[in-house]
């Protein structure tokens, strides 16, 4: 089990050396009020979406964080921006965290719902809990037996505290479906390497059957990860070392999720596609979509995106076209070059090499304007980024949104670390055109990128080797435009009939 393994053996030969609670001097009974825990909003609206702003000094993944914070005063400090759950890292070894800052954040914030954060292992983790203040505790499903959980569940409720229950896969959401927690979180982070995968939550909450309040938490750094949870239907987020390094993230997060769009779910629905696929099947998106023709007869064969492409391109879309396929039972993504290439290098030109992004309130460029209007109006789902856009300037453009990155070396593979959406698109390079030319990246770099986690892959995929794709690279979804065309421009209806044939095949 790795890490979580080796956290949870040293506490409890902590616990035989030196009690549940050391160097903590607890009250005989709890003195403080119990304050529901994710029953209401924490600042956010109507909606009854709630932040719960970790205090958290440091971790096995990041090291020090902010090893000489006072609790107490971060507390407040959260608590200045309408934040009105707060989880405590108590765990003292490898998170530099100890009771006695829960005790002093219960004490300073009475009214607060405290949430106390820790490998808890036992009934007496509970007592020990409730005494110091908590309102609700973590219980880690991957970490406990099932009747054991089971116990500490129920002994929660019993002082009338929540019980945060944390799943991290869907066997753990099978051992705990009898139970049915009222307050359900699922993990983003790899409990064996600690690795963050803010996809893993979207695509598990399809398989959780019983009403509860969903908890995202793990790998929210800004407001754009916020709204793609809040977006997906998680009530609660969960957010650590971003707040404690910058507080004022809070009332960003606030504003974001308080007037967000419920209908965009475009990283939801999808991930959603992706948990109902067969083990090794890909996602396919099919881009350069120009005739209803086309689009129906991806959609028909089972594609889960279609792309329509609105920068300089023989692939270019008619801007009426996704109104009218709106109707049609597929995601849609709008295609732009807005960092770099045709539309943007003409408008740098005309405004004499300044960078277009420097342009105020909202001067973007044309097809930048044109797919903010399909989005509000419902027409497209996502916003595809493939120009050179830089991370910080795409939220501010789009959302939903993901960026596109073509792979000429492993500095671009690094690159694509620094952009924010859930999932970035490898494209191969080419010099010719920003896309849909038929090149593949090389098997070097392929390798590379299958090693860096979920892959998204275009560039040169068609019917002939999609099938040797799959099996060796494992590729979350493919992007495919000029391997199911006649000419570009023009799909191949028994190209892509041949492509799903294949993939179904593997």
């Amino acid at each position: 089990m790795g890490i979580l393994e080796e956290i949870a053996g040293k506490r409890r030969r902590e616990i035989e050396k030196m009690g549940h609670a050391p160097g903590t001097k607890l009250p005989e009974r709890r003195s403080v009020p119990l304050i529901p825990f994710g029953a209401s909003p924490s600042g956010t609206g109507s909606r009854g979406n709630f932040i719960i702003c970790e205090i958290k000094r440091s971790s096995p993944s990041r090291g020090s964080i902010a090893k000489n914070i006072s609790a107490p005063e971060i507390a407040g400090e959260y608590a200045r921006y309408g934040v009105n759950h707060i989880s405590v890292l108590t765990e003292r070894n490898y998170f530099s965290g100890s009771l006695d800052d829960l005790l002093l954040v219960k004490n300073r914030l009475p009214d607060t719902a405290v949430l106390r954060k820790d490998f808890l292992l036992d009934e007496e983790d509970i007592e020990v809990s409730y005494r110091a203040g908590a309102d609700a505790v973590l219980l880690i499903a991957k970490l406990l037996p099932r009747d054991l959980l089971e116990r500490m569940y129920r002994r929660a409720k019993e002082f009338g505290m929540e019980a945060l229950v944390e799943v991290h896969d869907k066997e753990d959401i099978d051992k705990i479906r009898d139970m049915s927690p009222t307050l359900t979180g699922i993990n983003s982070r790899n409990l064996k390497d600690f690795s963050v995968d803010r996809g893993i939550p979207l695509q598990l909450k399809g398989h959780i059957d019983w009403e509860t309040t969903l908890v995202f938490e793990s790998g929210i750094i800004s407001e754009e990860d916020a709204l793609v949870a809040a977006y997906a239907g998680f009530k609660g987020m969960l957010v650590g070392e971003a707040v404690v390094r910058e507080p004022e993230l809070i009332g960003r997060i606030m504003k974001e999720i308080s007037s967000y769009p419920a209908e965009s779910n475009f990283w939801g629905r999808l991930f959603e596609r992706a948990a109902r696929k067969k083990r090794n099947q890909p996602l396919v998106k099919i881009c350069g979509i120009t005739t209803e023709r086309d689009a129906k007869a991806a959609a028909d064969n089972g594609a889960d995106i279609i792309g329509f492409v609105f920068a300089p391109s023989k692939r270019r879309a008619d801007a009426n076209l996704p109104e009218r396929l709106k109707d049609l039972e597929v995601l849609k993504v709008a295609v732009v070059v807005a960092g770099d290439g045709g539309e943007a290098r003409a408008k740098m030109k005309a405004a004499g090499g300044k960078n277009q992004f420097e342009y105020q309130h909202g001067e973007w460029p044309d097809s930048v304007k044109l797919v903010r209007s399909l989005l509000r109006e419902g027409l497209i789902d996502a916003v595809q980024f493939h120009g050179s856009e830089r991370p910080d300037q795409c939220f501010e453009m789009a959302f939903p949104y993901y960026k596109a990155v073509r792979v000429r070396e492993a500095g671009d593979i690094e690159a694509m670390d620094r952009y924010r959406c859930p999932r970035v698109l490898a494209d191969a390079y080419s010099e010719k055109a920003m896309g849909g030319t038929g090149e593949r990246i090389g098997k070097v770099l392929l390798a590379a990128l299958r090693k860096r986690g979920p892959l998204w892959l275009a560039g040169g995929i068609n019917p002939e080797n999609v099938t040797s794709i799959i099996e060796n690279y494992r590729p979350e979804l493919i992007d495919l435009s000029s391997g199911v065309e006649k000419v570009p421009g023009e799909k191949d209806a028994g190209k892509i009939q041949k492509l799903f044939r294949e993939i179904r095949r593997v």
